[in-house]
């Protein structure tokens, strides 16, 4: 659709944003109103018309716009607004609320299939969701290898329309199961509890604004100019490193995913087994000992990814990477690969 690299990377953040936050609306309506039964069936709907409309749009001409021709830098392709920019988000907005009601919903119907009252319904429930994740990476992986091959070579038109098939067909699988479903009558949910406490909290705060109990708070962040200083460096910052990064469009996606579809089946028959003999418990490991050896993980990574960062750039800089204009660009390339095709396999 011809946008500008900060123009389509404003694009797929705001998307991936949206979904994700969608998910709690998914999760939310299927604990307290509906059904995650009811939940999933409707998303993957949803989901399937935002893919259709796009679809659609890849492969009918008058819907799109006409490939770019110009060899010239200087003389910018023509950008889409109008009706076809309204059927472009219409589609896309679609598919985030679709992929946010499957986030919210399937692995909740998934962990209620199981009684967590015994001691083998919460191991198949662990079990349940290590191989929920292996199956999902193995989604993204066919997603960021398969599917792009067929969009770069045969066309959007068909990357879309393979996905579109794809959460088409997952809609009667799903349903032919429905007679053996446990479905969890809703109670109530988590977040009606956490909502009505956040708004009395800002009704408090607010009153007490109000009455100038805190005018001095108020004036000292408004005055204070180092706030907008920080916000405009970071935003120079996350510009200049989408500018001038530059990695195999395929390989960020396809490495890690690899690494979750060999780590899930090792996990779960292998490091589980191994710590439950350790510590004679039945989780074995419980969740906050789980969450911290992740967070030390992702500490670990950080540490190590931030002196390769520092290489890396220098080497760019040093032999002149940084003004080729194949570099430009291909973060954002990369990116939208990798976000855009999680819906696909989540679906």
């Amino acid at each position: 659709m011809h946008f500008s690299p900060s123009g389509a990377a404003n694009v797929v953040t705001n998307f991936m944003g949206t979904a994700f936050l969608l998910a709690l609306l998914g999760g939310f309506l299927a604990d307290a109103f509906l059904t995650s039964y009811c939940i999933y069936p409707i998303s993957t709907t949803i989901e399937f018309a935002g893919l259709f409309i796009l679809a659609l749009q890849a492969h009918i001409s008058s819907l799109k716009l006409p490939i770019c021709t110009s060899t010239n830098r200087s003389t910018p392709c023509e950008h889409v607004d109008g009706e076809k920019k309204a059927l472009l988000f219409f589609g896309l907005y679609l598919l985030a609320l679709g992929v946010g009601g499957i986030k919210g919903s399937l692995p909740l119907h998934g962990d209620e299939q199981f009684d967590e009252n015994t001691p083998k319904g919460r191991k198949q429930i662990s079990t349940f969701f290590n191989y929920y994740v292996f199956c999902r990476s193995c989604g993204v992986l066919i997603a960021v290898t398969f599917v792009v091959w067929i969009e770069d070579n045969k066309g959007w038109q068909w990357g879309f329309g393979i996905s579109t098939a794809t959460i088409l067909i997952s809609i009667p699988i799903f349903l032919l199961r429905s007679t053996i479903y446990r479905i969890k009558i809703p109670a109530g949910s988590p977040m009606t509890a956490i909502l009505k406490v956040g708004s009395q909290n800002i009704t408090t705060i607010y009153n007490t604004c109000i009455s100038g109990k805190s005018s001095n708070a108020v004036v000292s962040m408004n005055t204070n100019p180092s706030s907008t200083t920080d916000t405009s460096v970071a935003e120079c910052h996350a510009k200049e490193n989408a500018q001038i990064q530059t990695v195999h469009q395929l390989s960020l996606p396809v490495f890690p995913v690899l690494f979750m579809i060999v780590l899930a089946p090792v996990y779960n028959h292998i490091i589980i087994p191994f710590f439950r003999k350790v510590t004679k418990t039945e989780m074995s490991i419980t969740h906050l000992q789980r969450i911290g050896t992740g967070l030390v993980l992702s500490i670990v990574a950080m540490a190590v990814a931030a002196p390769v960062e520092i290489k890396r750039k220098q080497v760019a800089t040093q032999t002149g990477l940084c003004s080729h204009p194949l570099v430009k660009g291909s973060l954002l390339k990369l990116l939208n690969l990798k976000n855009l095709a999680i819906p696909r396999a989540t679906a």
